[in-house]
């Protein structure tokens, strides 16, 4: 068990900044998320196809013992567009979890992920965590990908760890960053970012 879960804080990053979570997030969220189901497809959550249903989601979120949870924020124009969180490690000493995380598709591929994560793993380790660990749906090659970017070392797959909405079982592959791995990890992602934003490209 994680020996003190990180407390809520604000993060402030180059396009965007956390913030701890609350109720009146759900607008934008529900704005960010609604009627894109492909957002939605690998959570182990239901869609929450109304903002009573965002309403459910990020209330359930802040119910959730031992975990800590932030609203992704837009700086350029201020809205949340996705939520991410730190989540307890059963297990594992001093570790912590990053996960439960979605983006509206829009900012998908912009540079979005590599801020938030950079923000998390680099809190995480200065905290004094030494292992952040990741998961995800073994079906969502899009996320795996996506973790093996940042650094993740995928350690094996959790066979059915969670059931799905439609009542299936989902198996889940699980990565690991070391702290002291971290350092050449960031260096990367900071060089690619710097691009990113240089170029106006696209990027994780």
């Amino acid at each position: 068990m994680t020996a003190k879960m990180p407390a809520p804080v604000v993060l402030d990053g180059r396009v965007v900044r956390l913030e701890p979570l609350t109720l009146g997030h759900v607008p934008d969220l529900y704005a960010a998320g609604r009627d894109d189901a492909e957002v939605w497809r690998f959570s182990p959550r239901l869609f929450p196809a109304a903002e009573e249903g965002m309403h459910r989601h990020v209330a359930g979120l802040l119910a959730r013992p031992l975990t800590t949870q932030f609203a992704v924020i837009l700086k350029e124009t201020g809205r949340a567009i996705g939520s991410t969180a730190y989540w307890d490690v059963a297990g594992f000493d001093e570790s912590v979890e990053v996960g439960s995380t979605w983006y509206a598709r829009a900012h998908w591929r912009t540079g979005v992920n590599t801020d938030c994560k950079i923000l998390l793993l680099d809190h995480a380790f200065a905290l004094g965590f030494n292992r952040v660990v990741l998961r995800t749906d073994i079906r969502n090659l899009r996320s795996q990908a996506a973790i093996e970017r940042i650094g993740g070392v995928r350690e094996g797959v959790l066979r059915r760890q969670l059931r799905r909405p439609d009542g299936t079982w989902r198996d889940s592959p699980l990565y690991s960053v070391l702290d002291d791995e971290w350092p050449a990890h960031r260096a990367r992602l900071e060089g690619r970012f710097a691009a990113l934003l240089s170029s106006g490209g696209t990027g994780s």
